[in-house]
């Protein structure tokens, strides 16, 4: 009876260096996480560490697309046969699922996929998600067992879908209907468009200065308009800020017309240390400057390590909660102040 000799195992598997961004495209180039190319190492499978081995100039690799609900995520309870079978074909009729730099030979343990693509959505599948597995092509290295190599699963949308993506994080001058809950020419975009709220920045403005008239200009429910300013403070505010002078005060506002520093005479205050009139005060010129943010005065701050040239940088805060604190404080009616007037 003849037996079939066992493959020796080598210890050694493929990975992926970093995970795959979540925002993929038909027709658009695959990236990682950081927008960079993707890359596949060679490791020691005991260590994750990549190998000091001659086999590591020599392995070729070909890229396959998985299905989804392929369970290799943190299990090693999943052999080839297992890979292999869940494996996903292009469409009949259509072109392959992966185009571009799909054969690939490892340098050194490792490579980089410079050009890489899908043609095809994922919604086709019952999953509807897809992943990109790795492994050493066929005839390659005979003799040998690597283990195969997948991403983590992730949707691929149609190429027509990018106009409408969402931006994670969103920039301060994206379009507002970047943000979550609020489609692009939607009921609700249209409504902020009527009021001029057309930026991201514009949104979180008024969202600090006036969050109940957000809410009723939108009049989506809490949990919705949540998840649009929990989104939209994601947002880098950058080094900018904008001063409204009107002596003897200067008022120091972030981007979001958050108040970060008061100055009274060209001398910095806490906030705390204002009288309720000087407070009161504080409170209407935060209003003009939100109503004539065009022409307020704009600052950069210092790079990290540089000198801040006297202004007080205080943890942000808007207004409305601070006199609500300290209103209460003080056993002084909110309506003395009409807090929020309209803007």
């Amino acid at each position: 009876m003849l037996i079939e000799e066992a493959k020796p195992s080598c210890g050694l598997q493929l990975i992926f260096k970093k995970p795959p961004s979540l925002s993929i495209f038909t027709e658009n180039k695959i990236e990682d996480k950081d927008g960079y190319p993707l890359e596949i190492l060679l490791v020691d499978t005991a260590t994750g560490e990549r190998p000091i081995t001659a086999l590591s100039s020599s392995i070729k690799v070909e890229l396959v697309v998985l299905d989804g609900d392929f369970s290799c995520d943190d299990s090693d309870n999943w052999s080839s046969d297992d890979f292999n079978r869940n494996i996903v074909k292009e469409r009949t009729g259509r072109r392959p699922l992966l185009t571009g730099d799909i054969a690939l030979t490892l340098k050194d343990g490792e490579t980089s996929i410079g050009e890489l693509k899908f043609t095809d959505n994922s919604s086709w599948i019952k999953s509807r998600h897809f992943r990109i597995g790795a492994r050493v092509s066929s005839g390659s290295l005979k003799g040998f067992d690597i283990r195969e190599a997948a991403t983590s699963r992730f949707i691929v949308k149609d190429h027509r879908g990018e106009t409408y993506k969402k931006n994670y994080p969103p920039a301060l001058g994206d379009e507002v209907w970047r943000l979550e809950k609020i489609a692009k020419d939607g009921a609700f975009h249209k409504k902020l468009m009527a009021e001029n709220i057309e930026t991201v920045q514009d949104f979180l403005k008024l969202s600090v200065i006036d969050s109940p008239r957000l809410r009723k200009i939108l009049g989506m429910p809490d949990r919705n308009l949540d998840a649009a300013i929990n989104h939209a403070k994601t947002c880098p505010l950058g080094n900018k800020l904008y001063i409204h002078q009107c002596p003897p005060y200067a008022i120091f506002l972030s981007p979001i017309c958050e108040v970060v520093s008061i100055e009274v005479d060209g001398v910095p205050w806490t906030f705390q240390e204002l009288s309720i009139p000087m407070r009161a005060t504080v409170q209407e010129l935060v209003l003009e400057a939100y109503n004539s943010w065009d022409r307020l005065k704009e600052i950069s701050l210092p790079l990290q390590g540089e000198p801040v040239n006297q202004v007080v940088i205080e943890p942000p805060f808007q207004i409305e909660s601070f006199l609500e604190a300290d209103l209460i404080e003080n056993n002084v009616q909110m309506e003395l102040y009409n807090w929020p007037p309209a803007v």
